[in-house]
């Protein structure tokens, strides 16, 4: 989680078009990834059954970073990274439809917390209001991200998680390709640090043990205790770009964590 956090501060850090940065980002990781699997002697070869499934994680995957990304510009680090984390509370709805789960009553009560919590991000609700339209990306993204989680839980027992997310940045590149085309490319030279960090800390090690945990928790676990996100990134978000939180955005925060703490406590007994 704390290695996943990166991607707000580095995603705001970085002032390039959303696509352009999450182009640069899928293929830096794919090119790690390539190395890694074949380092390991990992089969890059799928079974008939899996390929229609992991093509739409691609392209999930790659329609929830632009989002995200797009999110992070129009606001600031805390109110992208915490809408986006309304993803919990779809997992919970959507769990027991693509998985056959039994639904819990108690997810419905940390849903509503969630959703609370991100209620009091929004200072006014306007679709003039930038806060307003990145929360609206912050939550197409968290929808497209739910989707993915749950495709994927039915994948990691037959599939490294490596190789997952080197498929999924293959695809998420291949839709991205005109994005090299369409934007100027001049500014990549300066955030080639940040673009590097984003890759290589975020998606490559962050993702990749992120998908790896879904062989041991359900998703709606997972993606509940992956809410303290915000909190590593609205800390780094402080120190390094010094965007400090309004108290109203502290307290929304809280709301979610909370239910971080809740659900962490009831899994682990």
């Amino acid at each position: 989680m704390v290695l996943m956090s990166t991607s707000g501060p580095f995603g705001k850090f970085i002032v390039l078009p959303p696509p352009l940065t999450i182009g640069l980002r899928v293929v830096l990781a794919f090119l790690f990834l390539f190395i890694y699997c074949k380092a390991k002697n990992i089969s890059f070869r799928l079974s008939s059954k899996d390929r229609g499934p992991i093509l739409l994680c691609g392209v999930l995957m790659g329609v929830h970073l632009v989002s995200y990304f797009q999110a992070l510009q129009l606001s600031n680090v805390a109110i992208g990274m915490l809408s986006l984390f309304t993803y919990p509370v779809m997992t919970a709805f959507l769990e027991p439809l693509f998985l056959k789960v039994r639904f819990q009553k108690m997810h419905l009560l940390l849903g509503g917390l969630v959703l609370f919590g991100v209620y009091l991000l929004v200072p006014a609700f306007s679709f003039k209001n930038e806060h307003t339209v990145a929360i609206g990306f912050g939550l197409f993204s968290a929808l497209c991200y739910a989707i993915r989680n749950l495709i994927l839980k039915t994948k990691v027992d037959r599939y490294e998680g490596s190789l997952l997310m080197a498929y999924q940045m293959a695809i998420s590149g291949v839709l991205l390709i005109p994005a090299f085309f369409t934007y100027d490319l001049g500014g990549i030279g300066e955030y080639w640090e940040a673009l590097l960090g984003l890759a290589l800390i975020t998606t490559v090690f962050g993702h990749t043990m992120f998908i790896n945990c879904f062989k041991h928790f359900s998703i709606t676990t997972i993606s509940i205790l992956s809410s303290i996100q915000p909190v590593y990134g609205i800390l780094i978000g402080a120190l390094a770009l010094s965007e400090v939180p309004t108290l109203t955005t502290i307290f929304g925060g809280a709301l979610i964590l909370t239910s971080v703490i809740v659900e962490s406590v009831r899994s682990y007994r």
